[in-house]
């Protein structure tokens, strides 16, 4: 009954955490493909590509139904995967969809035209691919009307938190939060849109200031998956045992991710 879960890096731990409070009963394989990460300033093949491998090597840990919790993967791969490569009885969801649940108060399976939603003005914080690709703004579109999205890459951040630098990842971050209110001075809500940024979210809420609705996704993902395994038990997989794998160095991805998580972490090799 395992269920799959795939970063770049180690920023899907926060996914992972939210996940395995809302369900503790589940068994959860993450996979951290840390030999090619940042995903972020890769190109859209490269990134399908790498996503691919290792949605397969979470496959064969029986995990049926995988997570990209990486907003990279999910913008520059996750359609073309379930269009033309994703088997009937395998699934592989994104993390935009909670997120744009939340933001337009309406559920996915809801199909009817686009409406007007209360915020009008969003900021999206996100990597370069993703701001490149405009999944987030193209998803938003097809269920909201009247909203203006301003996205900013934030190019470094998520080097400076897999290095552990937290005070250069501060300082990014506040650059880059100044740099986008230059374009769009009152934003309304923030999306940030890395499963990194939750880690730095006390310095995007400080920046962006109280007025502004912080979205942050994994505990929207740990809610959408709960729901959805309710409703599609069939893709809990065969997998029985919780495990962390990486294509990089296990002994030190398990010591940063340590520090990342603090509670005792250990990675084996892919």
């Amino acid at each position: 009954m395992a269920v799959g879960i795939f970063d770049s890096g180690l920023g899907g731990l926060t996914v992972l955490d939210a996940v395995a409070r809302a369900l503790p009963e589940v068994p959860f394989v993450y996979f951290g493909d840390n030999a090619h990460a940042p995903y972020g300033v890769r190109d859209a093949d490269d990134i399908f590509n790498l996503t691919c491998a290792a949605v397969e090597r979470l496959w064969l840990e029986g995990c049926d139904l995988v997570i990209l919790a990486c907003n990279t993967a999910s913008a520059a791969a996750l359609r073309r995967m379930q269009e033309t490569w994703v088997p009937d009885d395998k699934r592989v969801l994104g993390v935009f969809v909670p997120l744009i649940e939340a933001l337009t108060e309406r559920q996915w399976g809801d199909n009817s035209p686009p409406r007007e939603v209360a915020v009008k003005h969003v900021a999206l914080f996100a990597t370069p691919a993703t701001v490149a690709s405009r999944a987030f703004q193209r998803e938003l579109a097809y269920r909201a009307i009247g909203v203006d999205v301003e996205a900013q890459p934030c190019g470094g951040v998520v080097d400076a938190i897999e290095q552990g630098d937290e005070i250069l990842a501060e300082a990014l971050v506040r650059s880059h939060v100044e740099a986008l209110k230059r374009r769009m001075p009152m934003p309304e809500a923030a999306i940030l849109g890395c499963t990194h940024y939750p880690l730095m979210e006390h310095a995007f809420r400080a920046a962006l200031g109280p007025e502004v609705a912080v979205f942050s996704q994994a505990n929207l993902v740990a809610e959408s998956l709960k729901d959805y395994l309710n409703r599609r038990p069939e893709f809990l997989g065969s997998g029985r045992v919780s495990k962390f794998l990486t294509t990089g160095d296990p002994q030190r991805v398990s010591d940063k991710a340590t520090q990342f998580l603090r509670r005792p972490i250990r990675f084996e090799a892919a």
